[in-house]
């Protein structure tokens, strides 16, 4: 699978037993559908700190296209955060893209405070290095 961003190829590095797309060369995260669900192991508690994300058609971010289906991705963002995330999801649902850094920003939010995301959070620093 190529990179969304830089249309590098993707490496694929598993974590409990979960498979990550992770680009070398722009250091961006592709999750499949449900795969972030199960990182942080609670999908319900899960979706609803996704959810609460509003479009960001204002966004001045090009959009991306998503590696498995190719349609045009929609850009999300959480709100109600300390940070604020944006990340691109696939229109049918195939999975999300979280450019460097984004997704640790994400799992480092109170709102996704439980051991098992701790246990990411350290893989993803140890891992990816997100600048």
């Amino acid at each position: 699978m190529n990179c969304p961003v830089c249309n590098e190829p993707m490496v694929v590095v598993e974590h409990r037993s979960i498979e990550i797309d992770y680009c070398l060369a722009c250091g961006g995260i592709w999750l499949d559908a449900d795969e972030i669900e199960l990182l942080y192991q609670d999908a319900e508690a899960c979706r609803a700190v996704l959810s609460i994300g509003s479009p960001a058609d204002t966004i001045n971010e090009k959009k991306r296209r998503c590696p498995i289906c190719k349609r045009r991705m929609c850009k999300e963002q959480t709100t109600g955060l300390a940070s604020r995330i944006i990340f691109d999801s696939c229109p049918n649902g195939d999975g999300l893209w979280f450019d460097n850094g984004e997704l640790l920003v994400l799992l480092e939010q109170r709102e996704f405070v439980n051991p098992h995301v701790e246990e990411t959070r350290r893989f993803l620093r140890e891992i990816f290095k997100s600048e």
